[in-house]
């Protein structure tokens, strides 16, 4: 048996385009080689793309420096993207969103969007950057940060939607997160349209 370590967990429904995972073996193994044979057996849903040697001492989970979101929106009815994206076809006032996904880089406690009964010691993220992005049909969050909470991108999309929408204004915004209440702030968007995009790592634990 070998033990798997992962960088993280995800909710329930969330895609990840990139995850890392680490174990320890005694053993001197080919990475190329057992990357095709674990590929060859891996349910069709899951993909290992590469196999990197590290320090001993390195942790998938602990060692992760930074970690990247992205939220898919369209706004005209589309069969292709309902398994990876949320219909809103609501009028949504982007610039109002946008102020108000850069007020989050302001704060560091964000009690206020996680799960609540979560065993986390501490609430304090470091947000490095969130911002809207408009397409053709539709838009799309993204969102960096040294770590997460639980719920944490879903019920900030959410409350962001809110802005939007009109129903609270970027003063409220503010007002709800530092209310470190999760009852104050908005609904938590399906999961299926979020994606865990990046893990960033020290460069000096990769040999």
């Amino acid at each position: 048996p070998t033990k798997i370590v992962g960088a993280g967990r995800t909710d329930a429904g969330v895609h990840a385009e990139q995850m890392f995972a680490h174990f320890d073996t005694e053993d001197t193994i080919s990475c190329e080689g057992l990357q095709q044979k674990l590929n060859a057996f891996l349910l069709k849903d899951i993909a290992i793309h590469k196999i990197h040697p590290v320090l001993e001492t390195a942790h998938a989970r602990f060692d992760a420096v930074a970690r990247s979101y992205r939220y898919q929106i369209h706004q005209k009815k589309n069969p292709f993207k309902q398994e990876f994206s949320c219909l809103l076809q609501k009028q949504l006032d982007i610039p109002a969103m946008q102020s108000a996904a850069k007020t989050l880089l302001l704060y560091e406690d964000f009690k206020s969007f996680s799960k609540t009964h979560t065993d986390v010691k501490t609430y304090i993220c470091k947000i490095k950057n969130a911002e809207w992005m408009v397409h053709d049909d539709g838009l799309q969050f993204n969102i960096t940060a040294d770590r997460f909470l639980r719920n944490m991108v879903r019920a900030i999309v959410g409350t962001l939607i809110d802005v939007g929408l009109h129903k609270i204004s970027l003063g409220e915004f503010a007002k709800i997160i530092e209310a470190r209440d999760r009852q104050k702030a908005g609904f938590s968007v399906p999961g299926n349209a979020l994606f865990l995009t990046k893990i960033d790592y020290p460069k000096n634990i990769f040999i």
